[in-house]
């Protein structure tokens, strides 16, 4: 028997014995992801992710490495603009490809699974716990700064409360996706809030006539001018803060009509994040002078103080609500890229199933939960989420690359959304520049990530290629996937793993209905 037949045979066992599972726990027959993502949840899905303590931290570094005021806020412009090219192409991929799963599911699809493996490994092993223990961090020292107003935060009470807010807002998602997603639509609507009084703060102040640092003669005075490598670092600190972009892509099957729901909410989005970071920078510049900033670790805090008085702890206040946002929204598209990992068989099984009744995937998120909380047990994160920026734009890349390879591969597959080609060749090409520059800046953190990426390659041929393994071992899975059933009362949702492989060869459709970008 080859490897497809017996991952079929391996596939149609799973479904028998779920069903067997199912009849015995009086468990409906019809269980399914819920769509439950309309066009507003989509659009606070991608603002609530991108708007974390981004904004709050990264004008520090943007400034720092572009030397000007004004070419400080050329960087955040372009920022918004290559995440929205993008994004563009990420919506082609989205509705070509309709899968939960993002980069991975894509990258699986086109290239194959050790490629598709290697992003899931280093994602899961480390990207999303780091970056959610970091955004928890910020969050557990601007809630604790009023209670240790004149020194940092003992470091075990922000660990225990960043703990209890990542166990919190676990238990929110596995108990419901609508509660989920209301949280992150009134949260992401405080940090717009939030963000719209910086902005008219700022505005009050250039209208009294508080704009030096905004005269062209100012603004592009440089002390030093910035090489090459310099401005590259600026983008990056800038790509920080526009991390998330495509995080809507992650829970593509729980989208309400995707093909329109899925492009409308990066449409309005993108230029709507882009705008709010440009005129806060521009607030930010109004009331400080580029010393100032530079010398700040907490520019809007610094902000509130100097312009709110009484009303300066509100800054912190919106940071840890920002925080609070955009922890709930990395567990929740974090943990459907579990659910995609377990559904092509690069995961335990386990993690494919969802909660009979609430249709949550629980054992990813608990996954995710857990990975979370054990980095934050390891003591120092900020070093390490240099090393993942590296592989989060290197999936970028990657990933926008299969999309031409994919047209190349099947040109006649139906695509409802079709960019125009200069859009992947352009990010591509600011891609391939950034990368370069970043590897010749900062050799040490790029190749440490690369190495994190790597260390997969074992895993995915002993775990997933190594299809003869000891029959024991796969007692024991089947053994340990099914009292996980019984545990959290989970079942593989109604989706048919053998068709859901099949999918993409189906391609009879032609392009000539396409939408074209």
């Amino acid at each position: 028997m080859d490897g497809v037949e017996r991952k079929k045979t391996e596939a149609r066992r799973s479904i028998m014995k779920d069903s067997e599972l199912k009849r015995d726990s009086g468990i409906p027959e019809r269980v399914t992801l819920k769509k439950e993502i309309g066009l507003l949840s989509a659009c606070t899905i991608i603002i609530g992710n991108i708007i974390g303590s981004g904004i709050f931290i990264s004008p520090k570094g943007v400034l720092e490495h572009s030397g000007s005021v004004g070419l400080a806020l050329v960087v955040w412009m372009l920022g918004g603009g290559v995440a929205a090219l993008g994004s563009l192409c990420y919506a082609e991929l989205g509705v070509t490809i309709p899968k939960s799963g993002g980069d991975y599911s894509y990258v699986t699809e086109i290239f194959g699974g050790l490629v598709g493996f290697l992003l899931l490994w280093s994602a899961v092993l480390i990207m999303y716990p780091t970056t959610l223990a970091v955004i928890a961090l910020t969050f557990s020292s601007y809630v604790l700064q009023p209670v240790f107003p004149h020194c940092v935060p003992p470091y075990i009470a922000t660990r225990m409360l960043s703990a209890i807010c990542i166990l919190f807002l676990t238990w929110v998602n596995c108990y419901s996706v609508r509660l989920a997603t209301r949280i992150q639509d009134a949260f992401t609507v405080g940090k717009l809030l939030a963000l719209g009084l910086i902005i008219t703060v700022g505005l009050v102040q250039i209208c009294g006539g508080n704009y030096e640092s905004l005269t062209p003669q100012t603004a592009f005075t440089f002390n030093k001018a910035p090489s090459i490598g310099q401005i590259a670092l600026a983008f990056l600190h800038a790509s920080f803060a526009f991390s998330g972009w495509n995080f809507l892509n992650y829970v593509t099957e729980e989208v309400v009509d995707p093909r329109r729901n899925l492009p409308r909410a990066i449409y309005i989005s993108i230029p709507l994040v882009t705008c709010v970071y440009t005129l806060t920078n521009i607030a930010y510049f109004s009331s400080m002078s580029p010393e100032e900033l530079l010398s700040s670790n907490a520019v809007a805090v610094t902000f509130g103080e100097k312009l709110l008085g009484m009303f300066s702890t509100l800054m912190p206040i919106s940071v840890a609500l920002s925080t609070f946002g955009g922890i709930n929204g990395y567990l929740f598209t974090s943990s459907r890229l579990c659910f995609s990992g377990a559904r092509e068989g690069h995961l335990p099984s386990l993690l494919a199933m969802i909660h009979f009744k609430h249709c949550t995937p629980i054992p990813a998120l608990l996954v995710c939960c857990t990975a979370t909380i054990v980095i934050l047990c390891i003591g120092e994160t900020h070093n390490l989420i240099n090393y993942v920026s590296f592989i989060n734009y290197l999936s970028y890349g990657v990933t926008i690359a299969g999309l031409l390879y994919y047209r190349w591969k099947k040109p006649n597959l139906y695509r409802p959304i079709k960019v125009s080609l200069l859009v992947p060749v352009c990010y591509l090409l600011f891609w391939a520049l950034l990368l370069a520059f970043s590897l010749h800046s900062e050799p040490l953190v790029c190749g440490v990530g690369l190495v994190i990426m790597l260390t997969g390659v074992p895993v995915y041929f002993l775990g997933v290629y190594w299809k003869d393994k000891p029959r024991c071992i796969y007692d024991f899975t089947e053994w340990a996937t099914y009292l996980g059933q019984r545990v959290f009362f989970v079942v593989f949702p109604q989706i048919d793993p053998i068709e859901l492989a099949e999918w993409t060869d189906k391609s009879s459709f032609t392009s000539k209905s396409s939408g074209h970008l």
